[in-house]
């Protein structure tokens, strides 16, 4: 059993990704934890917030791999996983918390969604500027190099987009 994670920058079109995804593998997605815990208790967060998000996103995909692998499933999707929070930390505060250094609960692939879509504002999301979603993704390309986990990077809209995706996944799972 495979865990795939998608990471990037907000509105790069992850979780519409991963909905396609799972149709396709017909595979459990772990949805996004933070946008329900910001969705509720709004986007003025700190460090320690950060970390509580991390830490329950992190519970939430080590459950669904283990239904995955009792299951015996192909592969299970992370919609995120506590890298891009470590990622949200730094383009928020500069730093992180060393909770972060000490996960290893990587994922098998990370799909690397690029800033080749325009960004949706959704009332939670934050960076629209060009120059901070460059920022933000090269944040995010930087966490899984300094990591060294596998990750392919994902370009194109749409039926591109998905393509791109299941290409990748063949080739490194």
């Amino acid at each position: 059993m495979k865990r795939i994670c998608l990471h990037g920058p907000e509105s790069t079109g992850k979780s519409t990704l991963a909905t396609r995804l799972a149709a396709h593998f017909g595979c459990e997605v772990v949805p996004e934890y933070g946008r329900a815990y910001c969705e509720a208790h709004g986007t003025d967060i700190g460090m320690a917030e950060l970390v509580h998000i991390a830490e329950a996103q992190d519970a939430m995909n080590r459950a669904a791999a283990l239904r995955a692998a009792e299951l015996h499933a192909p592969l299970v999707l992370f919609d995120t996983d506590p890298l891009i929070t470590e990622v949200w930390a730094r383009m928020m505060f500069g730093t992180s918390d060393p909770w972060f250094d000490r996960f290893t609960g990587y994922a098998d692939l990370y799909l690397l969604l690029d800033i080749d879509l325009p960004f949706v504002d959704d009332g939670l999301r934050v960076y629209a500027k060009a120059e901070e979603r460059q920022h933000f993704f090269d944040l995010c390309k930087a966490e899984l190099e300094e990591r060294d986990v596998r990750f392919a990077l994902i370009q194109g809209d749409g039926e591109e987009r998905v393509r791109a995706a299941l290409e990748a996944i063949a080739a490194h799972c």
